[in-house]
């Protein structure tokens, strides 16, 4: 395995790293995917032209074992057989030694489809005309969340307020794009590449070969936001066909333009609210119905919904409230995991909606959400008490006093001496760490090994891995600190298949509050037994806290193990002209527990803001009328520069959580859920006018202001 120890992140910013396209193999051939150009139909039929000496070509029936990409369902193939179900669907694979023969053979492969009708709006997919999409209907997953008395808050209520509120497609934007290199060693099908769960990737090659002889390596990873967590499995199952075959190393790299056409994005949501106020404004009850647009295949969709629902109301405490979600299957690409994980879409509209019910009654936002917040005895939506000290009362005064909110929100909202618009909003969030329920108990049982040599160096084994967050710095902090030994004698590897255990994958905010809480109490085991001279090895298993109960059939209890929380304020400025919007300032207030490196998370702060902002005022992703993105590239997909970033003013609140290392909690995904929603509040301050969806573009805006 490879050591990423000491001298943190020097290899990347000096470009010594060596990514997957650096890499040197013997013999290496490439492979191109050949994808449907039919957003849905039946397949009649697959021709290949006759192929030169040292090309093959790979479809469906040359899997030895399952036609599937094992995730939550096992509804998607490898390779399309009989049906496709989206524009880019990966329908055979091209191997050869030259890229460009590779292109012009793939040129001549014809297709004889049998059309259907796609469906490509969450319209079309609820109103479940046939041919719908699965045998069943065109619906993934529902469920339903109950909390308080439903009819006793609407016979409290004198004023009802309904909207909905929808947000867009998120593109990842990676520095690096999906690439992956499979090859022979030892007899095994191996596979390397820039990922974030080796053992998903395992587990696929494991299924299309039916073998275990297999193994999987992660390389320096160029980020990756969610969209490298099932996506490599989309990769790696044909390759792993093609290796089986070839027993010769072969390349399968994305070009940007193809990652962008045909890889997981963000789920849309759409939120509707009906919401019951009394004569004193407080809220007595709510009805939310989520709709999310999963796309062809299941992939994650359900867990997205769940975290959608489970966090519904977000950071406030309502008494009575009936949540309703659905999942929905599209002939679009499968939406799949973003950083966040529904969060964010949930966030803006729960936060937008109540900043509506206050200017209803005639208070400011932030005034009316500091009237429901939740505190340390109050009850979740999912009926369990908080189980942590809640200390938002004291983020929102620090981020109160430190942007200046009140001032500018009374001085804001009107033109200034050179004629812009400004204005000024502000979002509370939370972020639930690990695997919804009791996925952590019930289904993942992380594991970890921490290995002592004899020279008394330490090794950490763990799957978990480093794409850009700093793990490879934070775990060995937490296993140098709890030991009290030097930084330098603790070892992390890019995870490989064959030697470490599965901990269970980079995701979902469970890396620090889940894998590493085992490794710190791993460390304190050794430091009981700690025999110098001598290898030593310790393994710890979860178990998950006692507090923690989670009912799947009724979604009652602990959604979460715990939750961080987060507050950002934004300030911008918009041109009464072209109506472009201009950030000027940013705030964020983080309760994570206690931070094992502050300058660490400094960056996922300034990251997670940073792409937040993108998403809620810049970054469109618009669907043609035959089902594909109509932002191909990067000329036309817009995220933020350097030149769109305002300073970030950022601090920590110290809240230590008991079953974390070190009294860290989960962060990572925490910092992407709030600044849109704050955008968008600012950006209606600003202009004295109501949003509905988000990217808020210049267009949509200039729309809005002449339609009003």
């Amino acid at each position: 395995m490879e050591a990423i120890n000491n001298n943190f992140k020097w290899a990347e910013a000096t470009g010594e790293a060596k990514f997957i396209a650096d890499r040197s193999y013997p013999n290496l051939l490439h492979a191109r995917f050949f994808r449907s150009s039919c957003p849905r139909g039946r397949i009649r039929e697959l021709n290949a032209p006759p192929l030169p000496e040292g090309y093959a070509f790979f479809s469906a029936k040359d899997i030895p074992g399952d036609n599937v990409i094992p995730n939550v369902r096992t509804d998607m193939p490898a390779f399309a057989e009989d049906e496709v179900r989206y524009v880019g669907q990966p329908i055979g694979l091209l191997v050869g030694p030259d890229l460009k023969v590779i292109d012009q053979l793939l040129s001549q492969i014809q297709v004889d489809y049998q059309p259907q009708p796609p469906i490509l709006t969450l319209d079309d997919a609820m109103a479940q005309q046939h041919p719908t999409i699965l045998e069943d209907g065109n619906l993934f997953d529902h469920n339903q969340i109950n909390k308080g008395d439903l009819d006793a808050g609407w016979a409290q209520a004198t004023t009802i307020v309904e909207e909905t509120l929808n947000t867009g497609h998120q593109e990842h934007t990676y520095l690096e794009t999906q690439g992956l290199v499979g090859y022979i060693e030892d007899g095994k099908v191996t596979i390397e590449g820039t990922m974030q769960c080796p053992w998903y990737v395992h587990h696929t090659m494991h299924t299309v070969l039916a073998s275990d002889d297999v193994q999987v390596r992660q390389c320096p990873t160029g980020g990756a936001f969610g969209g490298k967590e099932d996506w490599p499995d989309v990769l790696a199952g044909p390759l792993a066909v093609a290796v089986n075959a070839l027993k010769q190393p072969v390349r399968l790299i994305l070009d940007r333009q193809e990652d962008i056409a045909c890889t997981s994005k963000r789920h849309p949501l759409r939120i509707h609210y009906r919401t019951g106020l009394n004569d004193d404004g407080k809220i007595v009850a709510m009805e939310i119905n989520v709709e999310v647009n999963g796309g062809a295949y299941f992939t994650l969709s359900g867990i997205v919904l769940q975290r959608s629902m489970s966090t519904a109301t977000n950071v406030y405490d309502i008494p009575n409230v009936q949540v309703k979600g659905r999942a929905w299957a599209l002939n679009t690409v499968p939406n799949g995991a973003f950083r966040g994980f529904g969060a964010p879409q949930n966030c803006f509209a729960m936060e937008t909606h109540m900043s509506h019910l206050a200017k209803k009654v005639g208070q400011d936002p932030v005034a009316f959400k500091q009237a429901h917040l939740l505190n340390s005895d109050s009850t979740s939506l999912t009926g369990a008490p908080m189980h942590q000290n809640l200390v938002l009362e004291t983020m929102l005064e620090k981020i109160t006093r430190s942007s200046g909110y009140l001032q500018k929100r009374a001085s804001f909202g009107k033109a200034g001496d050179n004629q812009k618009l400004r204005g000024i909003g502000m979002a509370l969030f939370q972020h639930g760490c690990g695997f919804a329920g009791d996925l952590e108990d019930t289904l993942v049982k992380a594991k970890v090994r921490l290995l002592k040599n004899s020279d008394d160096t330490l090794h950490i084994h763990a799957s978990n891995t480093d794409i850009g967050q700093g793990l490879s710095l934070t775990f060995r902090k937490i296993v140098s600190r709890t030991l009290n030994v030097p930084l330098e004698t603790v070892n992390y590897y890019h995870p490989d298949t064959g030697i470490v255990p599965d901990s269970g994958p980079t995701v979902a905010s469970r890396s620090i509050v889940i894998v590493g809480y085992l490794l710190e109490k791993a460390a304190k085991k050794m430091k009981q037994n700690w025999c110098s001279g001598l290898a030593q090895c310790i393994e710890e298993v979860y178990e998950k806290p006692d507090y923690h109960n989670w009912d799947q059939e009724k979604f009652i209890g602990n959604a979460y193990q715990v939750t961080s929380y987060g507050i950002n304020a934004l300030e911008v400025e918009i041109d009464p002209v072209t109506y472009e919007i201009k950030i000027v300032d940013a705030w964020g207030v983080f309760d994570i527990g206690k931070a094992i490196d502050p300058e660490v998370f400094k960056g996922q702060i300034d990251g997670g803001m940073v792409q937040a902002m993108g998403y809620g005022s810049l970054e469109k992703l618009q669907l043609t009328a035959d089902g594909r993105f109509a932002q191909t590239t990067m000329a036309d997909y817009t995220i933020p520069t350097s030149m769109d970033v305002p300073h970030i003013h950022s601090e920590l609140v110290d809240n230590p959580y008991d079953y974390g290392p070190l009294g860290a909690k989960g962060g990572g995904e925490l910092t992407h859920n709030g600044a849109a929603a704050a955008l968008v509040n600012a950006v209606e301050h600003a202009l004295s006018r109501s949003i509905q969806a988000i990217p808020v573009t210049p267009e949509s805006l200039m729309e809005a202001c002449y339609e009003a």
